[in-house]
């Protein structure tokens, strides 16, 4: 932060009368005015949530206002938000003291730079001056809470609310808890999130990057290892993925997709394709082989979702789905 937070609690503009009126079930606070920051806003603030946002940095709420105008702008004229740009600013405010933007928060979302001094402070200002009942969000890419939420007493209340980017947009959002988090905030939290239009995804446990990332950086690992070896060109690889695997991605993920593209199912994938797979790992140094035991309980999770006697219905499903897609698309 410019010059550390704790100069921002000296003097405080009260809310106005209207503004104490609103409950805390409806108000978020957003600590940190950059391009998360913006996009929870402009998520929360269109879907009727009061937003409160904070950023040390002075310059930084105009650059807000002007890139929630212009994300604003495009979701109306799409269709995508059926309110206008000022009944939508309506409901968001900006303020120079922390302590004013967190006041009669439900849920506070940090959306601070990925650094975990700076976040181990805002934290620790946060847990002291939030409600005492607020759910603590981080919108952290890889850094795990625990990492800071030992800074405050109010460490139960602190978990990560990862989001896709940008959130308007991308509903998923990870909710990552720590040791420390009551498991009543974990659940308060996917509830909220719910609420608001977001699709919580419950991740069991702490690990660097969570499944977002991971996931994400795993085919970015292959990607550059391939331009590398000069197998492919950028362009080309990008175009196995907007026109191959992403379209799939678009509505199945990684298990469904095996699962639905070898008739018997994920068991039947993982016999016929396991063993090249795990040559394609050994090549680039891993040894995480699919065991007997892996690839039975993924298949008890597949089949218990969807029975082997409904394969061929969802394979038609899925073709429905990529011929939409391609109509779209072309």
């Amino acid at each position: 932060m410019a010059d550390g937070i704790g100069s921002f609690f000296v003097t405080a503009v009260r809310p106005s009368p209207e503004q104490e009126r609103i409950t805390v079930s409806e108000t978020v606070a957003i600590v940190g005015a950059g391009s998360i920051g913006v996009g929870f806003a402009v998520h929360f603030a269109s879907h009727g949530y009061r937003v409160k946002m904070w950023d040390a940095l002075p310059d930084a709420f105009e650059r807000a206002r002007n890139d929630m105008s212009a994300r604003l702008e495009l979701l109306i004229s799409e269709g995508v938000v059926d309110s206008s740009v000022e009944e939508v600013f309506g409901r968001v405010s900006f303020h120079d003291i922390l302590l004013d933007a967190l006041s009669g928060a439900a849920l506070v979302q940090e959306c601070a730079p990925e650094q975990v001094g700076t976040k181990r402070e805002i934290f620790q200002q946060i847990g002291a001056y939030s409600e005492k009942t607020a759910i603590l969000a981080s919108s952290s890419s890889a850094i795990v809470s625990s990492e800071f939420a030992t800074v405050t007493p109010a460490r139960s209340r602190v978990l990560i609310g990862h989001p896709g980017n940008p959130p308007y947009l991308i509903p998923v959002i990870e909710v990552v808890p720590s040791r420390y988090t009551d498991d009543a905030i974990t659940q308060a939290a996917i509830d909220f999130y719910a609420r608001s239009g977001l699709s919580p995804v419950l991740i069991r446990e702490e690990t660097e990057g969570f499944v977002f990332n991971r996931l994400q950086g795993a085919l970015l690992r292959e990607a550059y290892c391939l331009v590398r070896d000069g197998v492919i060109s950028v362009d080309d690889l990008d175009e196995v993925v907007r026109r191959g695997l992403g379209r799939r991605w678009a509505f199945m993920g990684p298990f469904e997709t095996s699962d639905l593209n070898t008739r018997g199912g994920i068991e039947s994938h993982a016999q016929k394709m396991g063993p090249a797979y795990a040559r394609m790992g050994q090549e680039r140094g891993q040894n995480d082989p699919w065991t007997e035991d892996l690839v039975r309980a993924v298949s008890d999770q597949r089949r218990a979702l969807l029975p082997l006697e409904k394969w061929d219905e969802r394979v038609v499903w899925r073709d429905r789905q990529l011929i939409a897609l391609r109509k779209l698309l072309g």
